[in-house]
This record gives C-alpha cells, structure tokens and sequence, in this order.
C-alpha cells in the first residue's frame, strides 16, 4: 500500500510535467498495447435523469467539471457484484489519496430499483469500501418504468437481463466519462490493472487532449514506465 501511495504522488504530483506532455491519444495508445481489457471510446455518454437514495435528482449534466466513473450493479447480485464494487472502491482509495479527488466521482447504478430500496441503497457503499465524499449510487427517479437503468446500460453497451427469479445475467464493465460528458472509454471485467485506470482518469483530470513535448520526457521510458515499475 505504501509504494501504491508513493507512485500515486508521483503521478500527481513528481511527474505533472512529464504527464501533461502526453496527449489522451498517447495514453489510449499505452493502454491498448498494455491493458487488454482496455476499450477507447469517444461519443456523447448517453444522457440520464436518477435519484440518489435521499430522493434528489441527478442528471448527467450535474456531474459536468467531474470525470465520471460509473458503473452497473444490483444489490442482490450473489456473485461479480459486489467484487465490481470493491474493485472500484480500491480505485476510488488511490484516486482519493492524490489531489484528483475533488475531480472525480464514482457512480453506481442499480438495474434492479424495485428491490434496492432507498435504505438498502445507502447501506451498499459502506459495506464494500466507498467513500461517501466522491461516490453516488442511483436508481429510477419516480414515474419512471423499472426498467430505465437496465436500458442505460444498454446505451452503454452492456445488458442486464432480469429473470423471474431475480437474478440479472450481466457482464462486467467500469464506464469512464470526461469533464464535458464524452464516453471516454470501457474497462472490462475485473482483471484490469488499477493503475491504469488511475492513469486514464489522471489524463483526463489534466484536460490532456493534444500531443506536445517536453525534453527529457521520453528518457527511460517515460513518466508511465517510472510509475509502473513502483508495482
């Protein structure tokens, strides 16, 4: 854990030069040659309207100046739920211990709002090491039909089939949206590398878009090398 948070600082903080002089582009490309469960992506984020458990409505266009981290679940999920959650959880632990914390927020979306009840909802996070501070889980808001967050995922590219008895077939995918709303990319499964999450949402934090250079920036394998070999 204590080289984790080193590696993070460095990321954040010792290697800020170095990493601004990566464009998104050159990132998305470290990421497709390193993380095989990397999916670059960019198109407009399909747009919503949720309630978080208090009643309060969320929209997309809220969470704008926030790089999103979003992702499906259902409460009652008995087996990849939950690991889904913690994973994420253990994503949101490195991004919360650099500056990026007040520039990202985690977003779970249940598919089963019928069952996860406004008190079972605010019992989710806790239980499986979200931080409340950067973190949000969403249902149907009111009058919508029990199927609105099954279709949302859907628009992202995934399903949830729901059975008679409950039980959702589904697969695992975390969902990364930019500042301005933009679908920026997918991590599948569970397998991916953490880091490399981290990394993506550092670029996008950064507002990294177009490729310039800074001397010395490419010496040694450059900032993404330095810092995974702290792993």
């Amino acid at each position: 854990m204590r080289r984790c948070l080193i590696a993070l600082m460095l990321l954040t903080v010792g290697f800020a030069a170095d990493a601004k002089a990566h464009s998104l582009n050159e990132v998305d490309a470290m990421l497709q040659s390193d993380e095989k469960y990397f999916q670059a992506i960019d198109k407009p984020a399909p747009d919503f309207t949720l309630r978080t458990a208090d009643g309060r409505a969320v929209r997309l266009t809220d969470l704008r100046s926030k790089v999103i981290v979003l992702h499906f679940i259902y409460t009652s999920c008995p087996d990849v739920c939950p690991l889904h959650a913690e994973k994420l959880a253990a994503v949101q632990a490195m991004v919360n211990a650099t500056p990026m914390r007040n520039q990202v927020v985690f977003v779970s979306v249940t598919t089963d709002p019928s069952r996860d009840t406004p008190e079972v909802m605010r019992g989710y996070g806790p239980a499986h090491g979200l931080d409340p501070a950067n973190w949000l889980f969403l249902t149907t808001a009111v009058g919508q039909p029990e199927d609105t967050t099954r279709k949302l995922a859907e628009a992202l590219g995934h399903t949830f089939t729901k059975s008679e008895d409950g039980i959702q077939a589904h697969g695992i995918v975390t969902h990364v949206i930019d500042k301005e709303g933009r679908w920026r990319a997918n991590f599948h499964g569970l397998d991916f590398a953490s880091v490399n999450l981290v990394t993506f949402v550092n670029a996008l934090t950064n507002d990294v878009e177009r490729p310039h250079h800074v001397q010395g920036s490419d010496q040694e394998g450059g900032w993404l090398a330095k810092l995974k070999n702290l792993f």
